[in-house]
C-alpha cells in the first residue's frame, strides 16, 4: 500500500482528496492534518508522499516542506495549490516539490499521479501556468534549448519519459536497459542542466520543447 498523508487547512479538502483516494486499491490515506500538526503526524505515521497545501493561515506549506526536507527519510512532497501564488511556487521547486497538483485534480488523474510520485518519478498538473516554469528557470526558450543540445541522444529519451513521470523502474523496462544505466543517465542529465531534482529537469525540458505535453498522464 502507498500511505499518503494530506496537509491542507480547509476539512473539505481533506476529506475529498481522503474519499478519492480510499477508493485506489493500493493507496491509503493514514492521516489528514492542518499546517499545524502537520510534522506531528507525519512522524508519527511516515507517510510515503505527503500532499502539502502552500497557503496556510496559521502555518504555511513552505515551512513545512522545509523541516520535512530535513528528516532523516522524507517522504516525497507533492504541492496542492490554486496556482495563484507563483513566487511560493518556484521557491517550492527549489526546495525539493516533487509535484504540484491543483485541487481540483480529475478523480481518475489522482491516484495515477500518486503512483508516479511514490515510485520515484514526478507529477505536475496540465494547469501549471508558463509563469511557474518561466519564474524557476529564470530564462527564456533559447537558452533551455542549449541546455537540451547538451545531452546524448539516450539521455533525450529517458528526459522524455522522466518528464512523462515514470520512475526510474519504469523507463528502463520500456527502453530496455538496466535500471542502473537509467540512474547514471538521470545524474548525467541533472549535472548537464545544473540542477537537482527530477521535476526541476522535467521543466527544463517543457521549456526547451523537447514534449508538447511532457508532464501529463494520458
Amino acid at each position: 500500500m502507498i500511505r499518503v498523508t494530506i496537509i491542507d487547512d480547509e476539512a473539505l479538502v481533506r476529506s475529498g482528496f481522503t474519499m478519492m483516494l480510499n477508493a485506489a486499491e493500493d493507496i491509503e490515506v493514514v492521516s489528514a492534518s492542518d499546517g499545524v500538526t502537520a510534522m506531528d503526524v507525519i512522524a508519527r505515521d511516515r507517510p510515503d508522499v505527503v500532499l502539502l497545501d502552500i497557503r496556510m493561515p496559521q502555518r504555511n506549506g513552505m515551512d513545512i516542506l522545509t523541516d520535512i526536507r530535513r528528516l532523516d527519510a522524507p517522504p516525497v512532497v507533492a504541492i496542492l495549490t490554486t496556482f495563484d501564488s507563483d513566487d511560493y511556487i518556484a521557491r517550492a521547486l527549489r526546495e525539493g516539490a516533487a509535484g504540484f497538483l491543483v485541487k481540483d485534480t480529475d478523480p481518475e488523474q489522482l491516484p495515477l499521479l500518486i503512483r508516479s510520485l511514490a515510485a520515484g518519478g514526478i507529477a505536475l498538473s496540465s494547469k501549471v501556468s508558463r509563469t511557474v516554469i518561466d519564474g524557476y528557470l529564470g530564462a527564456g526558450d533559447r537558452t533551455a534549448a542549449r541546455l537540451l543540445k547538451t545531452l546524448t541522444q539516450r539521455e533525450r529519451e529517458v528526459l522524455a519519459r522522466l518528464s512523462l513521470g515514470q520512475s526510474n523502474t519504469e523507463i528502463a523496462r520500456r527502453l530496455h536497459v538496466s535500471t542502473g544505466t537509467v540512474k547514471d543517465h538521470v545524474s548525467a542529465i541533472l549535472a548537464k542542466f545544473g540542477v537537482t531534482t527530477r521535476l526541476q529537469a522535467a521543466l527544463v525540458a517543457e521549456r526547451g520543447g523537447l514534449n508538447t505535453r511532457p508532464m501529463e498522464h494520458r
